[in-house]
Parts: structure tokens; sequence; C-alpha cells
């Protein structure tokens, strides 16, 4: 099996000048953990997760946090390089780099552009969905 088949396709994303405030905005409709930080000519720069809004929130101070999500940029608060897997790559070698990395998600890029996302949920959701239990990854 490989990344391209169980990868989410739509990926919502965000630009390094968007507020910190739109992020969070956009984490919580959306329903997701994590936007892939586009610059502004397009490729993917960055990642923002709820880790990084956490830690924001947790590190500001009480009269400070209007301004922090009024005034500061994803890109501010995004963590550069993140981890990516080509689509063709099989599900077991995404498995692993999830898991020796400690990340959730891997970004799927091709040729330098992003094509889509898989994380651990997806990984497991496809196991859970095979029908004889002998998943090839």
């Amino acid at each position: 099996m490989r990344v391209s088949d169980i990868m989410e396709r739509k990926v919502v994303t965000i630009s390094t000048d968007a507020t910190l405030g739109e992020a969070i905005a956009l984490l919580a409709d959306r329903h997701i953990s994590a936007l892939p930080v586009l610059s502004l000519h397009g490729p993917m720069v960055g990642v923002l997760s709820t880790s990084d809004v956490l830690q924001a929130e947790a590190e500001a101070r009480t009269t400070r946090r209007t301004e922090l999500f009024e005034n500061t940029l994803v890109r501010d608060l995004m963590s550069a390089h993140p981890l990516t897997v080509a689509p063709n790559a099989t599900v077991h070698e995404a498995a692993q780099q999830l898991l020796y990395s400690e990340v959730h998600r891997l970004f799927v890029v091709d040729n330098g552009e992003l094509v889509g996302v898989i994380s651990q949920t997806d990984i497991v959701r496809a196991v859970a969905n095979a029908r004889d239990g002998s998943v090839v990854m």
C-alpha cells in the first residue's frame, strides 16, 4: 500500500503573512491539528501546529493575548522544514518516519508540490479497514 492510496488530498493551508488569530480560527473551524504554511510564492516553508499555538499561549502574558493573536504572524511561530514523504512511499515507510520522528503527520510532496497529508490516524484507519488483516505496508 502506498501513501497516495490513503493520504488526504484536500489540504488546508495558510500563508506566512496570516495572523495567529486567523490560523487558530482555521484550525478550529476545520477540526485539524496543523496547517502547512506556504510562502507568498507557493512552496511549503513550514507547519503551524496546535502545539505551536499552545506554546505561544503559555508563554504570553495575560495582557498581551489580544495582541498575540492579532499581531503575531504565522511565520513567527511556525516550525520550519516540515517533514515530508513522497506519494509513492509505502505506508510502512511513512509509519516508521512518523514513529521515529515523533510527529503526527507528514506532508506529501511530489516534485516540490504539496499534494496531500498523511497522519497517524490515516494509517491506523487503513489497517483497521483491511479486510483480511494482512495489510502490506
